[in-house]
């Protein structure tokens, strides 16, 4: 088999750039999209590099933004914008090829192993897309080139704004080697610091651990480690499907055991099923939580709000993380969490496999 040919595409400060673009007052200033300072405040959804400089970044409470760039200006997201624009950013992969990930409105995989214009060369390709994004849309992005998805998404983020980088199978495990232990895709900062407390700072350092040396120290997760600081990764490109509900899932490189960390991905979950759910205009009754255990068992736990229509995050972050309390995952280990929402202006429905009824911690979060 082929080595696979894989692009991850990252659009640069793509909200905030957006409204740059459309209004020439917001250029060269340092922009926040997303809540609102005042009152209970809101989260920045993004910044511009103008705004990066003073150190504020995603997911920043706006008031703590506020506070490290007094002079920043705040506007709120135009999602209908943003989706209008993605929608174009789409078109322009699918000249070269329907392989393609979306991870976010900004952000996606493609597989160019056979591309539809026989180009042969995934780093031209990246170049083509690139310069067909600056030209029709007055927009950049970055963009990472190489045989597999992890180093493809490193790749991209080296030389932001507007880079492109590309790692080649002969450069692939010095490239890992160098990479500081914190940009491991599967390591947090707990296990970042626990690492460099143990004197492992790169992925040189781990390198040096054998496989046994790795599950010792840091368990099952260890066995990942040891593959990806050899830039091993075999996930393929897989395309986004239409369904009846909108969600997202993943499953992680090794079995989460602590319902902490399962909290910390619940909430990248819920974000994403939020942003989607905003990129149609969609809004559902009933949160579904999936919980697929080690051994491939897989259960399914649904909360469905009978009074509203719902498309926040939060409100489906919280629903989710009542569930999985409710769920006994205590001790057990887990190798995927979904969250999707359903019930798109549809009468409150009962079934089999789920909860319906609301459970009562839910009322704290409400």
């Amino acid at each position: 088999m082929s080595q696979r040919k894989i692009i991850h595409i990252d659009m640069d400060a793509f909200y905030a750039s957006v409204e740059q673009r459309d209004n020439p007052e917001l250029r060269g200033k340092p922009l926040v999209v997303g809540g609102l300072p005042e009152g209970r405040g809101g989260v920045v959804a993004t910044a511009s590099y103008e705004a990066r400089k003073f150190g504020i970044r995603s997911a920043m409470p706006s008031k703590r933004a506020l506070q490290l760039c007094p002079h920043a200006i705040f506007v709120r997201p135009r999602f209908a914008a943003y989706k209008e624009v993605s929608e174009k950013i789409r078109e322009i992969f699918r000249r070269f090829t329907d392989i393609i990930e979306p991870l976010s409105l900004d952000e996606a995989y493609l597989d160019v192993t056979e591309d539809k214009l026989n180009i042969g060369s995934a780093i031209e390709i990246a170049k083509q897309i690139k310069d067909a994004i600056k030209d029709e849309l007055n927009l950049t992005a970055s963009a990472g080139v190489s045989i597999n998805k992890f180093v493809a998404k490193v790749a991209s983020d080296i030389k932001k704004p507007d880079g492109l980088t590309f790692i080649g199978p002969s450069g692939i495990e010095a490239f890992m080697e160098q990479l500081p232990v914190e940009k491991f895709y599967g390591v947090g900062k707990v296990t970042a610091e626990k690492m460099k407390s143990m004197h492992l700072h790169t992925g040189a350092d781990i390198k040096k651990l054998t496989e046994e040396d790795l599950v010792k120290f840091f368990g099952k997760p260890g066995r990942f480690y040891y593959r990806i600081v050899r830039g091993i990764d075999d996930r393929p490109v897989e395309t986004e499907r239409e369904t009846k509900s909108v969600g997202a899932e993943d499953t992680f490189p090794y079995d989460l055991s602590d319902i902490e960390e399962m909290k910390t991905e619940l909430a990248k979950l819920a974000a994403k099923v939020s942003e989607r759910l905003k990129r149609y205009e969609l809004k559902g009754k009933t949160v579904t939580l999936k919980i697929k255990y080690h051994d491939f068992k897989q259960i399914t736990r649904s909360h469905t709000f009978h009074d509203e229509m719902v498309d926040s995050e939060e409100m489906i972050l919280h629903a989710a993380v009542v569930l999985l309390q409710t769920s006994d995952v205590e001790g057990k280990l887990v190798r995927l969490l979904g969250v999707s929402l359903s019930n798109f202006g549809e009468a409150p429905r009962n079934d089999d496999q789920q909860d319906s009824t609301p459970p009562a911690q839910l009322s704290l979060f409400m």
